[in-house]
């Protein structure tokens, strides 16, 4: 199980934070790997809300459905893949500071494959890498 957790400040109001975090569809504007993805619910965002994401990572594509399971107005959200290659939890969580909002992300993960497995804690640390430049990459796009 690979579990990275990241903590950051961004100088921007809660409300357009979450909001921006919790529209999915802008995933591939700050996460690297991303290609798309996809609402498959209608309404706004909330538990049951589902949307599918395709990604690449070490040559490989990964197609993930993923379902809100958690979801509190401009303070939580909470989803889980509910079929992947790469299974994930994730827990995005924001609160004000001042001048801006702490932003705070709980990603676990189970690779599953040869590959994925072979690699271990070698691709724990990437995963963790990159996921930390995401969050800067998110950072500096909601502060321009």
């Amino acid at each position: 199980m690979s579990k990275t957790v990241v903590d950051i400040d961004i100088m921007r109001p809660v409300d357009e934070v979450f909001a921006f975090i919790t529209n999915f569809e802008n995933n591939p504007k700050w996460q690297n790997g991303m290609k798309s993805c996809t609402f498959t619910s209608d309404g706004p965002v909330g538990v049951g809300t589902t949307y599918d994401q395709v990604a690449s990572f070490l040559g490989k594509t990964i197609i993930t459905k993923f379902r809100v399971i958690e979801f509190e107005p401009n303070r939580l959200v909470k989803f889980v893949s509910y079929e992947s290659t790469f299974p994930l939890r994730i827990l995005r969580s924001v609160e004000p500071i001042e001048g801006g909002t702490h932003v705070h992300a709980v990603i676990e993960g189970e690779p599953t494959g040869f590959l994925f497995k072979l690699l271990g804690p070698l691709l724990d640390r990437m995963v963790a890498s990159s996921i930390n430049k995401d969050y800067s990459k998110l950072k500096q796009l909601l502060e321009m």
